[in-house]
This record gives C-alpha cells, sequence and structure tokens, in this order.
C-alpha cells in the first residue's frame, strides 16, 4: 500500500501555488497562508474522498468554501462589533482590470455566477471540466455558464462604452456651445 502521507505530501507540493494564488484573489493577502494551511488540513482529513488525478478542483471547492466560511466570519465580526473593518479581500477581479475602467465597469455589473465561472476558467485557467469539480456541476454546465458569461461581460462593456461615448459626445457638445460668441 503507498505511503499516504507522501503522496499528501506531493498534492501538497504539487497544487499549494495554485490554491495560493486562487486564495489571493479572494482575500487579504495576510489571511492566504492560514487558509491554505486550513483547505490542506481539511484536504488531510478528507483524502479518501477524492479520485487521483481530480485534485486540484477538489482543493479549489475546499478553498472556496474556506473563503465563503472567511468571508461569513468578518461580516460577523463587522455586524458584533459595529466598526468599520479594513476591506475583507486582496484586490478584487475587477481591480485586475485597472487599465481598463471600461472592462472594470463591466465586470462588476455580472452576477456572481457570471464572475466566478470567468475567473476561474479565464483568469485562473482552469480546464472546464476541473472547474466543474469545483463548482460542483457538470461541465457542459460549465460550458454553458461560460458562454453565458462573457456574452453578458460582452453585453456589459458594449453598454459601458456606449454611455462612455455619449457623455463624451455630450462634453463635447456643451464645450462647443459654450464657445460660441455672444451677440
Amino acid at each position: 500500500m503507498p505511503d499516504a502521507r507522501a503522496e499528501f505530501e506531493a498534492v501538497y507540493r504539487r497544487h499549494l501555488p495554485a490554491i495560493s494564488v486562487y486564495l489571493a484573489r479572494r482575500v487579504a493577502r495576510d489571511d492566504v497562508e492560514d487558509l491554505a494551511a486550513d483547505v490542506f488540513a481539511i484536504a488531510w482529513r478528507k483524502r479518501t474522498s477524492v479520485s487521483p488525478g481530480e485534485e486540484l478542483p477538489w482543493l479549489y471547492r475546499i478553498a472556496s468554501y474556506q473563503v465563503s466560511n472567511h468571508r461569513r466570519r468578518i461580516a460577523m465580526r463587522r455586524t458584533l462589533l459595529g466598526v468599520l473593518a479594513i476591506p475583507d479581500s486582496a484586490p478584487a477581479a475587477d481591480a485586475l482590470f485597472d487599465t481598463d475602467p471600461e472592462l472594470a465597469a463591466a465586470w462588476r455589473t455580472l452576477s456572481a455566477r457570471h464572475r466566478e465561472v470567468l475567473a476561474l476558467v479565464v483568469l485562473e485557467e482552469v480546464p472546464v471540466a476541473e472547474a466543474a469539480i469545483a463548482l460542483e456541476v457538470s461541465a457542459n454546465a460549465v460550458s454553458v455558464r461560460l458562454h453565458r458569461a462573457k456574452k453578458a461581460l460582452a453585453e456589459a462593456l458594449e453598454a459601458t462604452r456606449a454611455t462612455t461615448s455619449r457623455r463624451s459626445s455630450d462634453i463635447s457638445d456643451a464645450g462647443e456651445r459654450s464657445e460660441a460668441p455672444a451677440t
């Protein structure tokens, strides 16, 4: 029988960087190591429930639960303490789009479901099959969600650009009217 500890250590070494990046995009940097440790502690206890080759998506699912629990704890602290707290996450995914304010605005209009599938498959570069395991849906469902999310993002981006374009033309029209000589 293979050594369970050695096998788990190999999984840990192989997947810790990906899980840490996943967590860093969702929580404050100070919390990444603790949450990653929690993810792998849970994984160790439940290691017999994962099929070989499906470790990373399984770890993503555990990590998503840990992020949710972490955010609930922070929200509870805020509610109980009644004080303003430091934001509970590292820069949001829309912060990745700081160089394109229109894309950032469009991203913020997406539903949480659309942002999650786009973040996993596009930003994290997780294959659809593994994203399906992480999201606890079929690969086909992920493909459909991804298609809808991309379509929603494209539509939101188009609407944002149209609004920006209208504002720009309104500003330039107002400038032209104010430059007319007074008679």
